[in-house]
């Protein structure tokens, strides 16, 4: 989804600006290093065992993108609202929320810095799978982790290090939830969550270590990933703990990919009562999470060369995911969720159609939405069709 570039608008503090006045027009002329862009985005949601046949504006994002020698940063903006399923706001735009916010510094082409609300470098990146509505780790605080702090990145031969100190989660949107965040992070518990925690994660450290793999035809990588921090609790005032760690594989063979994962995570909260789960947020919503468990994925894609009815149809990928959360504790049900979808671009309009199917998944299924990634949901199989249409500028 590349960003339009746009030389002739000001790089704000990023770069020098110099501003030309005449009769007829404002010339304004900046080092051509500045992205800015956005997108529209559509969603059509069809389950008949639920009765839902929706389709809405789903989301706006406006964002920018500066690279220069030295230099470098990004920031995204998302907004929400009245469409399925926030249909309970009166105006789109009421739920909002940053995605990330960052400057960096390049020391050199395979060093560098970034400063702020930055992706948390756990596993496979940037995402698990080739899916759009992503896996379970999202809903596990995993996947797709956006956090405040600082991380440096080196490239050693075929080696890459990355290293990250978080603080906090990012500062909360706008929203009808403490879940008020694009990422799915440890988050005090709203007052409707049945067995509701109010923790906060403090002090994220986390290693990740990847290097190039070639098997035969294979050509791709293989890595592990370690992180730890403090959960904090508002009502016993007390610190626990949470750790993780993850292996993970990721290769290519032509239009062939796949992606693997397994990672452990071990949370012993200091809640008032139940140490079994801890209540996670975001997307203007909360929920609970078993404390521990073995979370696993495995993707196969499908990439079609070419392009399609006369030109209009390119970047086809077909793809299949699966994961899992295997929950410590005997009396909660595990979480399953599996994806059969592609993804293309038709002209300037990029649209994934994928076939969800969860168990005791809390998005999917009209399963319980503040139990099933803990205890569990409807523990039966319950899938739906998703399709997302965006137009990215």
């Amino acid at each position: 989804m590349a960003h339009r570039r746009l030389p002739a608008l000001a790089a704000g503090l990023l770069s020098p600006v110099l501003i030309g006045f005449s009769a007829d027009a404002l010339a304004v002329k900046v080092t051509d290093n500045l992205d800015l862009g956005g997108a529209l985005r559509v969603r059509l949601d069809n389950d008949p065992g639920r009765g839902v046949h929706e389709i809405g504006l789903d989301t706006v994002m406006f964002s920018a993108k500066y690279d220069s020698d030295s230099w470098i940063g990004a920031a995204r903006y998302r907004f929400y609202g009245k469409s399925y399923p926030y249909q309970y706001v009166r105006r789109f735009g009421d739920i909002s929320f940053a995605e990330y916010a960052w400057i960096g510094y390049k020391f050199d082409s395979r060093k560098q810095l970034q400063l702020g609300l930055n992706q948390v470098p756990f596993g496979l990146q940037p995402y698990y799978s080739s899916t759009f509505y992503e896996t379970l780790g999202n809903v596990i605080g995993l996947e797709d982790v956006w956090q405040l702090g600082a991380k440096y990145i080196q490239s050693v031969d075929d080696w890459n290090f990355q290293f990250g100190y978080y603080v906090r989660a990012a500062w909360p949107g706008a929203g009808t939830s403490n879940g008020s965040t694009y990422s799915i992070v440890v988050t005090p518990a709203d007052p409707g969550v049945a067995g509701g925690s109010r923790n906060d994660e403090r002090g994220l450290a986390i290693a990740r270590a990847a290097r190039k793999v070639d098997i035969g035809h294979l050509k791709g990588e293989a890595g592990v990933s370690v992180m730890s921090s403090s959960l904090y609790n508002r009502d016993t005032h007390r610190y626990g703990r949470r750790n993780a760690f993850a292996v993970h594989y990721a290769a290519n063979q032509g239009p062939w990919g796949v992606q693997l994962q397994y990672a452990r995570q071990q949370m012993s909260p200091r809640n008032p009562g139940d140490n079994g789960t801890v209540s996670f947020g975001g997307y203007d919503g909360s929920f609970n999470v078993a404390s521990s468990g073995n979370f696993y994925t495995g993707d196969l894609s499908y990439s079609l060369p070419g392009a399609y009815a006369g030109g209009w149809i390119s970047g086809m990928k077909l793809y299949a995911n699966y994961s899992l959360y295997e929950k410590s504790r005997n009396d909660f049900r595990n979480s399953q969720r599996f994806i059969l979808g592609t993804s293309f671009t038709l002209k300037k309009v990029w649209i994934a159609v994928e076939w969800l199917n969860g168990r005791n998944d809390p998005y999917l299924g009209g399963s319980s939405y503040a139990q099933s990634a803990a205890a569990g949901g409807i523990n039966g199989w319950k899938g739906q069709f998703y399709t997302n249409i965006g137009y990215y500028f």
